[in-house]
């Protein structure tokens, strides 16, 4: 089974190193790997043309700075890389971030789940934060975080692309829109990868990137009972109670400023519908769970 890899990059010169000899380490290696170098200003195109002399299987394709900051810019990137791919009889797409770091047979595994389940669309596995433990595994076990999402292809090609969201969260929406189309999404839990750097980190300190998380909540139009729900659950977390306080705020803010939605109204709807039953599979736990949480 041939796979290929498309990595959206910007000024990742201290760790894509990392990433790129996780990748060459790899036990099956990808048929072509496309790296987006997004108006890069340092030494990453340079880093990366050096491994491509070596491995011809890797490309760079760099793009002019643009003139503003979105999270956009990571789905365009991407979308990008991927019209670029010249390999076309690809039986799997990977999306892999610049600065995450893996085991030799992570992929080897991944496919591997694909193999044994027919109507697994999306895989990939946890993606934990510098710093976190690895023994705190998400709850929600079927969404996959952008830095690791791996595709049967004809998943990838019923989506017709993704869905670029100023305030972020486009991973989050490609796993429900798989699901809508019908097919499995699965978090591989035993499948643990290390981002070298807090999520976001351009957007901030941490409490401005939490406030973020609100905003981007609301944007993606997650129900205002869910999101209330998930803001308690974090009140524990790191910094004590203020963490699920700010969500919560970025939340309500970005609502009573009525922030436009660019979320599809079907979608949007089966989004709601898939938190309502996780709602009541967590109030209600003697109800049959689907193994998924807030």
């Amino acid at each position: 089974m041939k796979y290929v890899l498309v990595t959206p990059a910007k000024n990742e010169a201290a760790l894509i190193g990392e990433t790129i000899a996780s990748v060459v380490n790899q036990t099956i290696r990808p048929a072509q790997w496309v790296i987006v170098s997004d108006g890069s200003t340092d030494r990453t195109d340079e880093i990366v043309q050096a491994a491509a002399l070596d491995h011809p299987w890797i490309r760079l394709l760099p793009l002019p700075p643009r003139p503003h900051r979105s999270f956009a810019a990571v789905v365009q990137a991407t979308e990008t890389g991927v019209c670029a791919l010249t390999v076309t009889d690809y039986d799997y797409l990977g999306l892999l971030d610049s600065d995450v770091r893996f085991q030799p047979d992570y992929f080897a595994q991944v496919i591997k789940q694909f193999e044994a389940s027919p109507r697994l669309g999306l895989a990939g596995g946890v993606v934990i934060d510098v710093g976190q433990r690895k023994d705190h595994l998400p709850l929600n076990r079927q969404d996959i975080p952008g830095a690791v999402q791996f595709f049967r292809r004809p998943c990838f090609q019923a989506l017709n692309g993704l869905l670029a969201i100023p305030e972020g969260g486009w991973d989050a929406l490609t796993c429900a829109r798989a699901r809508m189309l019908g097919y499995e999404t699965r978090l591989l839990t035993d499948l643990v990868v290390d981002h070298l750097k807090p999520r976001n980190i351009s957007e901030g300190g941490v409490l401005r990137r939490t406030w973020q998380l609100g905003v981007r909540d609301y944007a993606l139009g997650c129900h205002p009972l869910f999101e209330a729900f998930k803001c308690l659950s974090r009140l524990l977390e790191s910094p004590f109670l203020v963490s699920g306080m700010v969500r919560w705020g970025g939340y309500c803010g970005a609502a009573i400023q009525h922030r436009e939605r660019l979320v599809p109204r079907d979608l949007l709807e089966f989004l709601r519908s898939e938190q309502r039953k996780r709602l009541w599979q967590k109030l209600l736990p003697g109800r049959k769970s689907s193994g998924c949480g807030v």
